[in-house]
């Protein structure tokens, strides 16, 4: 069992390489560990950073999830999600690999210009311009400290050029997995 792990700050293009790596894998499976916590936010107030993150029931409730689509479908998980706190990284990763889970992480790393371009020019809620500048905000105040988590991470992390095509980021994930 194994979770390929792509982190990297909001717009650094995780979804478009975990798309990427499954359009050349369609084994794979996409898990995105955003939706247990938009559950959560439902059921428990959130903390005062408005971080659901910050909620240990996220982070269990990641490492769960993961484990019983792995033990219920038996195929690779690719999971697009920013963590950049490091004890959490390693609590959700700790979690997995106890129930013999192999964690493959890779951080994409954009320069903090390039991911305020790109945030920019997203638009998340189209139906939703008030909701959709909320998010925009949020996501533009989390840069500095989501460009910054790329001297934190994990020692087996591997670092990918953000500012390289996506076609090239997927060969060099595949190549990475290879070689682990």
């Amino acid at each position: 069992m194994r979770v390929i792990w792509i982190n990297g700050a909001f717009g650094a293009g995780k979804t478009i390489l975990s798309e990427k790596l499954i359009a050349e894998d369609p084994r794979l499976l996409m898990f995105d560990a955003e939706l247990p916590g938009f559950m959560v936010r439902e059921i428990v107030p959130l903390p005062a950073s408005g971080d659901f993150q910050d909620l240990r029931v996220w982070r269990r409730s990641v490492a769960d999830t993961a484990i019983a689509l792995l033990e219920e479908y038996g195929r690779t998980l690719v999971v697009p999600m920013t963590v950049v706190v490091p004890s959490y990284l390693e609590e959700i990763f700790s979690r997995l690999r106890a129930h013999s889970v192999g964690v493959d992480h890779f951080f994409i790393d954009v320069p903090i210009r390039v991911l305020q371009a790109r945030i920019e020019a997203q638009s998340i809620w189209l139906d939703d311009p008030a909701r959709d500048a909320q998010v925009r905000t949020w996501r533009l105040e989390q840069v500095a400290r989501c460009a910054a988590a790329v001297s934190s991470l994990p020692a087996d992390t591997m670092v990918l050029d953000g500012e390289l095509p996506v076609a090239e980021l997927a060969s060099q994930v595949l190549a990475g997995l290879a070689e682990s």
